[in-house]
């Protein structure tokens, strides 16, 4: 940030009194600028045994494998994002049953979370985002294909769980995807 967006002036990077972190400061009004992480919220769309996976359309990771999710606009609710994101991306009309999993990625300045989801149907479509749409069992998966590491842990943990009959009893997973960490 190098600009003021109240009033225009210069920015300056101090520590704020009362504050312990370097800030976006402006030289002229004195207003405090924080950058604060970016939510991105999903769902996992399920529909029998299988979950609704799309191929993205668009960088980054063009071509690979994703759950439907996206960055939550302001005025919105985590599950309305979710929601959303999964219509937007795979066509989906979805319930939400419970967040399922929570995943920080510090990092990129980004916080993730995935909510079960149970479609209301079979029916989807690819949208713009969105290369192609397909259910997949967890044998059917394409593991080495997938865009993210916090789909991949998110997806691993689905599964367990629904091996183990515990969906939905065990609350919301959550780790720290770290740099360049490899899950699985």
């Amino acid at each position: 940030m190098n600009y003021c967006p109240s009033c225009g002036s210069s920015i300056a990077l101090l520590v704020p009194a009362d504050d312990t972190r370097l800030r976006h400061v402006c030289s002229q009004c004195k207003e405090v600028h924080y950058r604060n992480p970016r939510n991105v919220v999903g769902t996992i769309p399920i529909w029998e045994n299988q979950v609704l996976l799309c191929r993205r359309a668009i960088e980054p990771r063009h071509g690979y494998w994703t759950l439907p999710a996206g960055f939550l606009e302001i005025g919105e609710s985590t599950e309305h994002g979710a929601i959303r994101e999964t219509m937007e991306e795979a066509g989906a009309d979805v319930e939400i049953r419970s967040l399922f999993s929570l995943l920080n990625v510090a990092h990129v300045e980004q916080v993730h979370l995935f909510y079960l989801a149970q479609m209301r149907s079979p029916q989807f479509a690819a949208g713009t985002e969105s290369l192609e749409v397909a259910l997949f069992t967890e044998e059917t998966i394409p593991w080495n294909e997938l865009a993210f590491p916090t789909v991949k842990q998110t997806l691993q943990w689905y599964f367990a769980d629904a091996r183990a009959g515990l969906l939905g009893d065990l609350g919301v997973r959550s780790c720290d995807i770290l740099p360049g960490e490899r899950i699985g």
